[in-house]
């Protein structure tokens, strides 16, 4: 999971009502990508004119105590954030408080739907936009499901199509395909929790690979269609753009944290060291020079002292591949299944750590059947190589997603108030500020 923090001078002060999530003062912002096998955090500063944030500070610890982007351990997370964060804090020299969180657990999900309204043929305004946002209140969640995005990602008037922003037109009719994503209650709650336990505001949710599209798609791939394939620890999750917006995400619950754990089971040696061999030594195709390459495992509960296992290097290819083909392969069937496999063209881009294994690429080439290439953080300034890599993606792209101009959370009526005289007030007051 990952999320986006914003300046305070001092975190345990009273906190004062504050401009928009996306925007704070000072133009300070950051992004913490809570994972399963690192936390990472981003402290950037952007200009008012929205151009490329400059990178300030960087953190990163190892990930304890979130299983499948779950939370397991709230103790075991709330410490892994706080360690990635004060680094951040240490190296920018600000404060940070109020986040947004980037989802991959609670199974994030996409659901696509129509809606309309009158506007009665006067000029189309902010708050007309605003009010067909709103009319996704009409759509119940069920519930146990929450809310995260709710993003136009096209207009009709009068029946005419293909509209990207109808402000300033005229028409009697305006309707809106909107795109939400929604994700289990309950995941998200325990990663809140945690959060308000480091002293931090929960501001907002993002969609973890919807974020590392943000930083690692090019303008073109984003409009003419791309495919985004996020492989992190505990989860590989995915993202699909067209037309210049997100039109699908989604999660599978397979990620290269179950690459080590085949191996330390198939070798029978510690998780640290199976981690170790993928990391040196591990890859998905094999080439002759394998069975000559030896290594040395050691066992499970066997003395330093004691003999290693001695294996070919093609005996550890051949305990990764059958796992990373069965992820691409539910990846090809959740694309299929969500009926969205073609439509986006047959350009993909791999982020995450575990997409850094030797000869992914390929085999995401031969399984899906597409153009693949690596993605890595752009539109950032003062990126430092040791963080440019496909595993930074989804910080960038919070970065990215905090500058932007964008609607994507339904503003819905304030809740009815039991009588008084207040509520005709506050109607009418809410009317003069929507139509003037």
């Amino acid at each position: 999971m990952t999320m986006m923090l914003f300046s305070r001078s001092e975190r345990d002060t009273p906190r004062e009502s504050a401009p928009s999530p996306l925007r704070r003062r000072g133009g300070l912002i950051a992004a913490l990508d809570v994972g399963t096998t690192k936390v990472a955090c981003f402290i950037a500063r952007a200009d008012d004119d929205g151009s490329v944030p400059r990178l300030l500070g960087i953190g990163h610890h190892r990930s304890r105590g979130v299983r499948g982007g779950r939370v397991a351990s709230p103790d075991e997370v709330e410490v892994a954030i706080r360690t990635a964060l004060e680094s951040a804090e240490d190296m920018a020299g600000e404060r940070v408080d109020g986040v947004v969180v980037a989802v991959t657990g609670g199974a994030p999900e996409s659901q696509r739907i129509d809606v309309e309204m009158d506007v009665s043929g006067h000029e189309v305004r902010d708050a007309d936009v605003r009010r067909i946002l709103s009319c996704v209140g009409q759509h119940p969640l069920e519930a146990d499901r929450e809310l995260i995005h709710c993003i136009p990602v096209g207009y009709t008037l009068d029946g005419t199509d293909s509209i990207l922003d109808p402000r300033g037109m005229y028409g009697e009719r305006l309707g809106a395909r909107i795109h939400l994503v929604a994700a289990a209650s309950g995941p998200l709650r325990n990663l809140t929790s945690v959060i308000e336990r480091c002293k931090l505001d929960v501001d907002g949710l993002v969609a973890a690979p919807y974020a590392a599209g943000l930083a690692s798609l090019v303008e073109d791939e984003r409009d003419l269609g791309a495919t985004v394939i996020d492989m992190g620890g505990g989860t590989t999750s995915v993202a699909v753009f067209l037309g210049g917006h997100v039109i699908h995400v989604g999660v599978i619950g397979v990620g290269g944290g179950h690459v080590t754990n085949d191996i330390a089971q198939g070798l029978s040696t510690p998780l640290a060291n199976a981690e170790r061999l993928k990391t040196m030594y591990g890859g998905t195709l094999a080439s002759p020079a394998d069975a000559r390459e030896i290594l040395r495992v050691p066992l499970v509960g066997e003395d330093e002292d004691q003999p290693s296992l001695e294996i070919p290097r093609s005996y550890l290819v051949q305990i990764i591949q059958p796992r990373v083909e069965e992820t691409l392969e539910l990846v090809r069937a959740h694309l299929e299944a969500a009926g969205v496999d073609r439509i986006a063209g047959r350009r993909a881009v791999l982020t995450g750590g575990a997409s850094q294994l030797p000869g992914v690429r390929e085999l995401a080439e031969q399984i899906l059947d597409k153009q693949v290439r690596p993605g890595r953080p752009m539109r950032l300034r003062g990126l430092a190589d040791s963080v440019a890599g496909p595993a930074f993606a989804t910080c960038a792209g919070l970065l990215s997603h905090a500058v932007q101009d964008h609607v994507e959370r339904p503003i819905l009526d304030d809740p009815p108030r039991a009588g008084g005289v207040l509520g005709p007030v506050s109607r009418i007051g809410r009317w003069l500020k929507e139509n003037f």
